[in-house]
């Protein structure tokens, strides 16, 4: 499925391929790259509230803003909750960005294989190979609670409104 001129990146209109989720949808599977090259799969985080934060790349400026506040964010969430972040970046430089920039409370992740979570979640810029910035909330019985696609790219995700998402999971007892 292809969703023609749904998002722009500094104004260029781009088309995503994938479904257009939204809250209530069960959460679609995914294999994406650990920094280790290991497979990670939405399974490996079965019965914990996930924040799931898209990214186009570390090396642009707001997405770099995006990881580091959603790490500051994280200890703050509780140990029922797993912050994510999904990027087509190597793993490789994944790892370097993540040491050199002190990320050690978010999982960050690579899509760059096979690109099963960006066309998934339907975040996969068609023309570009990249991903959508976009953010994900997924309760603990792998249920969407909340879903954002920014639509212009450079533009920042609505922390306050995912981060409430999650607290709402919490307080509902949806942690394990």
């Amino acid at each position: 499925m292809e969703r023609l001129d749904r998002i722009t990146l500094k104004g260029s209109k781009f088309t995503l391929t994938g479904p257009e989720l939204k809250a209530g949808d069960k959460a679609p599977a995914f294999s994406l790259t650990g920094q280790d090259l290991k497979e990670v799969t939405l399974k490996d985080f079965s019965g914990k509230i996930k924040l799931v934060s898209v990214a186009v790349s570390l090396d642009t400026g707001v997405c770099d803003s995006q990881l580091r506040r959603f790490n500051e964010q994280a200890v703050s969430l509780g140990k029922d909750v797993v912050v994510l972040n999904v990027t087509m970046d190597l793993p490789f430089a994944i790892k370097r960005f993540c040491s050199t920039a002190g990320i050690d409370r978010v999982t960050s992740l690579s899509d760059h294989r096979n690109a099963s979570s960006g066309e998934n979640h339907g975040v996969l810029i068609k023309d570009l190979r990249l991903l959508a910035r976009a953010i994900f909330v997924i309760d603990s019985r792998d249920t969407i609670a909340y879903a954002e696609i920014v639509p212009e790219a450079t533009d920042s995700v609505d922390f306050e409104g995912s981060l409430k998402a999650v607290k709402e999971l919490i307080a509902k007892g949806q942690a394990a």
